[in-house]
């Protein structure tokens, strides 16, 4: 297997309105198979799902948990309106959103925006993803698939990596339960998160401050087989009934 990364450069300060896929192909070339991979907050910029704080009103909760994180109670009101489901309220807020990822303070941000404004997350990444993959067939005749990516901490280790919150044109997960090992032994429970791996790697080329490059193509990838089942159900997921069941704060 040989892959190819391609950094997108010179994309202009992305805002509401802004056609992204016709400004990324702009920008780039593209080949049946590639995978383009696009930073969240950008796809969000350009749809307008974005929030002024100073239109927000802290509730009473969002008040009470401001004070022990230390943040905005207006940053925290987003949050709790942004989140499905909250698992942890300090020292930061772990919560689930519609689409059913999970990530500390809802994805929502204020990085590499105007001041006093937040970045929400696309309020459907699949569907997000689907969109701008419609698009670039439309404008450049390519089958191209679309990650849209955000940038999550991990439980046991320090830092940062991208995941992947919405896909179109690949599946989520390579399934190798049934195949053998270099011994012969029948594979029972791998199953490799592919679109996160990719997600990762995005991430690294986007770089987290300044760098302006909120795109990544991926060429020379392949396809797999699996599925896209990349959330537990609540079932299956013991470190949400744990956080669920531990005191908050």
């Amino acid at each position: 297997m040989h892959i190819e990364v391609e950094g997108i450069r010179g994309l202009p300060m992305v805002r509401e309105g802004d056609d992204l896929p016709a400004l990324i192909s702009r920008k780039a070339t593209f080949s049946d198979g590639d995978i383009l991979c696009i930073a969240s907050s950008v796809y969000s910029k350009a749809k307008g799902h974005t929030r002024p704080l100073r239109d927000i009103t802290p509730s009473v909760r969002a008040e009470k948990i401001a004070e022990k994180t230390g943040e905005d109670p207006r940053f925290i009101q987003a949050v709790l309106e942004t989140s499905t489901d909250i698992l942890l309220e300090y020292p930061f807020v772990l919560s689930e959103v519609a689409c059913g990822h999970i990530g500390v303070r809802a994805g929502v941000d204020q990085s590499n925006i105007e001041d006093g404004m937040l970045i929400l997350l696309p309020p459907d990444p699949m569907a997000a993803a689907a969109e701008v993959r419609e698009s670039l067939r439309v404008l450049t005749g390519k089958s191209v698939a679309v990650i849209i990516t955000d940038t999550c901490g991990r439980a046991f280790r320090r830092g940062q990596t991208g995941h992947a919150i919405g896909w179109s044109g690949v599946v989520a997960i390579r399934d190798f339960r049934g195949d053998t090992d270099l011994f012969g032994r029948v594979l029972k429970i791998t199953e490799e998160a592919v679109v996160d791996e990719i997600a990762g790697f995005a991430n690294f080329v986007m770089g987290e401050s300044n760098n302006g490059v909120p795109a990544v193509i991926f060429r020379g990838c392949g396809t797999w087989n699996g599925h896209d089942n990349l959330y537990f159900d609540r079932n299956e997921d013991i470190f949400r009934a744990v956080l669920k069941r531990a005191p908050q704060g």
